[in-house]
């Protein structure tokens, strides 16, 4: 333990890391833009540069804490260097703040109130790039890029994907893929983290709200919705709700309004995924199929997979993701005379993923050539059309999901937590559903965000199933290295691209400050699985329904799995 003596308080540290924290745990909120607990110190961006008892300035977030310091964060020379700082990326940076997908949201533009920067001084003389409007999933604007490298560490260290880096130096330094290269040509997988951790409008989400916008206000069509796990534990960040609640009935009540006509949970095809999923597992382990079996949900790591690791492909179950199997579901269903009405169906999906948008564009998750999901918006997206509506979220009485499709278990709830698909497979391989083995199965050690790569065995069978449970590709890397090797041998392995599940998906609301809360939104989804009446997807009973439905006999495989199209 030590003393560090800041602005006049003597602030006790022991382990931190750098003085930056040190300063933010004794209240100081000093200001950053290149800056992340998540990622490594790069340190380009100097606004957290303090000044010592010498008049030494220096980084705060590359400077190890030391016994005696004595350290000023807010003096004159401070105050006028972070002005001065924020000014000149101003100098360079497109500054059409009111029509910029980030105006209110923005870390620069925070930071540009708070500094007092009411003029710029300097003429931008920078010359205006193109925009990237290649990738389905994400929008990248050079012009408003400050060079903070978040999204190149974000991209290598926590994805091991590395489609992002510096080019050029000085005055023409910029960030972009290989040879400036498309997105949609590198081997970038969607998943959005990028855009998570740009603290200004430079990566953004592909918009599909106009477009939504157009199918719901078309008399001659029915829309119908269809809302992911994880949503309904984000959506209220937008509107001020505590962090984690479950607002899927005000979601649902604000969707009714806002003029969809059918509102279904995609927790629903969650339990029909594991139904699928865990009778596909099943069968490769009795007849000796490819394993270990990788799970199909998250559309980022099948990508992963097919450009890391093409000679695992095989691995990869052969399920289409919920997303996929609802909307396949629902077109078949609307199909029917009786239930088209002679209307055109639409399917609107909404979810956490921005890679959910890339993958309603894969043909192989289409079904005989028609695409099934038709327009895929994140939570991000879907509360700004709730706020274009008009409509007084916090205030609104909820609604239930539509039927046929809106009836699901607790064990499809958790898919939107990293470990939630492997614990609804364990439970419906569990010949008891009885409360002491629901509970032995989620302390099982599946559960939680303190480590990226989770082991545990079950024994079902006489087997001792091996499980791996992966948050993150940069860990999924190390481990397909393992399987590649020998060293490392497994019948299941989950993996969710984004660090703890779709909970911190690429789509979901991101704060200004650019810190997440790892806590409240896993917790909200287990907290609403243990109130759900059904735990188990395989006591849902409109699976039942659906395997014994005319409608859709003899077309199982066609609507469930991938490869249709």
């Amino acid at each position: 333990m030590g003393v560090i003596t800041i602005d006049g308080r003597k602030v006790e540290f022991t382990n931190e890391k750098n003085i930056l924290t040190i300063i933010r745990k004794a209240g100081i909120d000093l200001p950053t833009l290149c800056y992340h607990s998540d990622l490594s110190t790069f340190g380009a961006c100097r606004l957290c540069t303090c000044e010592d008892d010498r008049g030494k300035l220096f980084a705060t977030c590359s400077e190890e804490p030391r016994d005696g310091m004595v350290i000023y964060t807010n003096t004159e020379r401070l105050r006028k260097n972070r002005k001065l700082i924020v000014e000149l990326l101003l100098a360079a940076h497109c500054r059409e703040c009111t029509s910029c997908d980030k105006s209110g949201n923005c870390k620069l533009q925070d930071l540009a109130y708070r500094m007092g920067v009411e003029k710029i001084r300097f003429a931008n003389y920078k010359e205006e790039a193109p925009l990237d409007l290649s990738s389905p999933s994400i929008v990248r604007d050079p012009n408003k890029c400050v060079l903070c490298g978040n999204c190149v560490r974000a991209c290598e260290e926590l994805q091991g994907v590395g489609v992002l880096g510096f080019t050029h130096r000085g005055a023409d330094a910029t960030v972009s893929p290989a040879f400036n290269k498309d997105m949609v040509v590198t081997d970038c997988v969607s998943c959005g983290q990028c855009r998570v951790y740009c603290p200004t409008g430079a990566i953004t989400i592909h918009s599909n709200v106009d477009e939504a916008w157009k199918v719901i206000n078309d008399k001659d069509v029915r829309v119908v919705a269809q809302i992911a796990p994880a949503v309904r534990v984000a959506a209220g960040d937008v509107f001020g709700l505590p962090k984690g609640e479950n607002s899927m009935g005000k979601i649902v009540a604000a969707m009714h309004r806002m003029g969809f006509d059918q509102v279904y949970d995609t927790v629903y095809s969650a339990d029909l995924t594991i139904m699928e999923e865990s009778a596909e597992f099943l069968e490769r382990v009795k007849n000796g199929g490819t394993l270990p079996l990788f799970t199909s949900c998250c559309p980022a790591w099948v990508k992963f997979i097919e450009t890391q690791y093409p000679e695992l492909s095989a691995n990869i179950s052969t399920c289409r993701s919920p997303q996929g199997m609802l909307s396949a579901v629902l077109k078949e269903y609307y199909r029917a005379p009786e239930n088209a009405k002679d209307k055109k169906t639409v399917v609107i999906s909404i979810m956490p993923c921005t890679a959910k948008k890339m993958e309603a564009k894969r043909k192989d998750n289409w079904t005989k050539g028609e695409q099934d999901t038709d327009i895929v918006l994140t939570t991000t997206e879907l509360c700004r059309m709730i706020k274009s509506a008009g409509i007084d979220f916090n205030n609104l009485a909820p609604d239930p999901c539509d039927n046929p499709f809106g009836i699901g278990s607790g064990g499809g709830v958790i898919f939107g937590v990293t470990g939630g698909v492997t614990e609804a497979v364990l439970r419906r391989l569990s010949e008891s559903h009885d409360p002491a083995t629901l509970q032995a199965i989620a302390e099982c050690g599946i559960r939680g965000n303190e480590t990226g790569i989770k082991e545990a065995t079950i024994p079902y069978n006489g087997i001792d199933v091996k499980i791996c449970v992966i948050s993150g590709l940069a860990n999924a890397h190390q481990v397909m290295q393992q399987v590649k090797s020998g060293e490392k041998q497994y019948h299941l392995i989950e993996v969710m691209a984004c660090r703890g599940g779709c909970v911190n998906g690429g789509g979901q609301p991101v704060q200004t400050t650019g810190m997440r809360d790892k806590v409240s939104r896993p917790a909200g989804l287990y907290d609403a699985d243990n109130k759900m009446a059904v735990r188990n997807s395989d006591e849902n009973p409109l699976m039942d329904l659906f395997y014994s439905d005319p409608l859709f006999k003899g077309k199982v495989h066609e609507l469930c799995h991938r490869g249709h199209e």
